[in-house]
């Protein structure tokens, strides 16, 4: 099965147990998540900044306005770190030392790539928008040159990466489990309430359908 090899900079070393190389897990945990957020260090100062993403077999895409100081500074070559988190559950044991969360996370590190071929900068924006509402790119009107043109698009590659993972319930101290506490997990969900409408919606139009946010991540993913 392929794997990421971990590097010295992306080997997990603490709870090395939690670690996850391999790369459909991680695939499925980008693609689960929606917003990422970007560290990077400018003129000596650390910015962490979330942002929109989508993958693309072995590439992450990310963008926001072209005036963006993150999207210039790593346009330049500037190292940064992406992470995207899943909360799953809250895990409540018997003490406040072993209280914790089940989760999965992914960590990239590297140099972003300004896109500047408008055809990849399209193909990008296409699966911003297909990962968070499968389909919506077709219904939608396409962006005009200027609004291409005023938005920035970085790829990053899946060089070094790796995920964490924590599952199951609280582990307490043997001395603890005769307390009379309730311990175990709140398992936490994204929940897609009743589309709420602009006030300019024509009649006859239907909303989105949630079932189709519902199956969001499995869209426009290759790899």
């Amino acid at each position: 099965m392929p794997t990421y090899t971990p590097t010295e900079r992306t080997q997990v070393k603490r709870l090395p147990k939690r670690a996850v190389y391999d790369k459909a897990q991680v695939h499925a945990i980008l693609d689960e998540g929606f917003v990422c957020h970007i560290g990077f260090v400018m003129d000596g100062q650390p910015y962490v900044i979330p942002t929109l993403y989508a993958r693309a077999g072995e590439r992450i895409y990310f963008h926001g306005s072209a005036a963006s100081r993150m999207l210039r500074s790593a346009g330049d070559g500037v190292q940064v770190c992406l992470t995207v988190t899943l909360v799953d559950g809250f895990v409540l044991a018997r003490s406040a030392f072993h209280h914790s969360m089940n989760y999965r996370s992914v960590v990239v590190l590297g140099s972003a790539r300004l896109v500047t071929d408008n055809a990849e900068k399209r193909e990008a924006l296409h699966r911003f928008t297909n990962h968070i509402v499968p389909g919506r790119w077709e219904e939608v009107r396409q962006p005009t040159e200027q609004e291409l043109k005023a938005t920035s698009v970085l790829a990053l590659e899946l060089n070094e990466v790796s995920a964490k993972v924590r599952t199951g319930p609280p582990l307490d101290d043997e001395e603890d489990y005769a307390l009379p506490i309730w311990a175990g997990v709140v398992p936490v969900q994204m929940h897609f309430g009743e589309p709420v409408p602009d006030g300019r919606v024509p009649p006859g139009v239907y909303p989105v359908d949630t079932n189709r946010l519902r199956s969001r991540g499995r869209n426009g993913a290759e790899g």
